[in-house]
């Protein structure tokens, strides 16, 4: 007889936050090619985006939940069950960045990177696990950053929410440990992505630097291989968290980031 090789994740439902660009597009291609069906979030225009994921053959569906609102992301969770009839895999990627001193930090850009950063972290996985504790199997993955461990001056908010969703991916992988259910967080450093190419442009532009000195003044300071990891990376990481390998990692971080954080 003659069998055809599914795809690993054929037949599942990934929810991604912060898909329409960068790492969570990148996530979210990864795990379409790996077969999942996918909802798509943000407030891009998710045409490019859905056209990129249903290229890899699977269904994808977009939702324009705004992740600062409790309720919106619920919508964004039972959508995704009511769709595709179930909910197997959740990346929350979402986030937001400022930069400035503690001092001078807006208020409402503070309450704001903690809403989407760290708040809809925990209301997706609460809105999640019983749809996971039901299928008797789970994903949940944070996308983090080397800023839930370590910290840089100018982003107390970015910093303390991160830090804070590593501390929940630590319990959320304890309420889960005796269950089909794993919670894990991936780290990454610079990853290239639209928001960091703006970086690089803003920091060559006002050093009158070529490109490719702003990138390595950018990453040199912090990332010792002086190269970006990139959204494809983050992406096969994602999907190796899916697979039955790593069903005993539980709480785990896992750091992609040059070499960051060997320092």
């Amino acid at each position: 007889m003659h069998h055809t090789n599914r795809p690993a994740l054929a037949g599942k439902t990934a929810v991604v936050t912060g898909s329409t660009s960068g790492i969570g597009l990148g996530i979210a291609t990864a795990l379409a090619r790996a077969g999942a069906n996918l909802v798509l979030n943000g407030f891009g225009d998710p045409t490019g985006a859905l056209a990129q994921i249903e290229a890899t053959g699977v269904r994808a569906v977009h939702h324009n939940a705004d992740m600062s609102r409790p309720a919106e992301i619920e919508a964004l969770i039972t959508f995704a069950a009511q769709t595709f009839g179930g909910l197997d895999i959740l990346v929350n990627n979402a986030g937001i960045q400022y930069v400035e001193t503690i001092e001078n930090f807006p208020v409402e850009r503070w309450d704001q990177i903690i809403a989407i950063n760290l708040s809809a972290t925990f209301h997706a996985t609460r809105a999640a696990l019983p749809i996971m504790r039901a299928a008797g199997w789970g994903r949940v993955i944070n996308v983090a950053s080397v800023h839930g461990l370590v910290g840089s001056v100018g982003k107390s908010a970015y910093v303390a929410a991160k830090h804070g969703v590593i501390g929940l991916t630590k319990v959320a992988a304890l309420e889960t440990a005796r269950s089909g259910i794993t919670v894990n967080a991936i780290c990454p450093g610079w990853v290239l992505t639209p928001l960091v190419q703006k970086q690089i442009d803003d920091l060559a532009h006002r050093e009158a630097l070529s490109i490719e000195d702003a990138t390595l003044k950018l990453l040199g300071e912090k990332q010792p291989s002086a190269r970006f990891a990139s959204v494809e990376q983050i992406g096969g990481v994602a999907v190796f968290l899916c697979s039955e390998a790593a069903s005993e990692m539980r709480g785990a971080e896992l750091k992609v980031d040059g070499g960051w954080l060997a320092q």
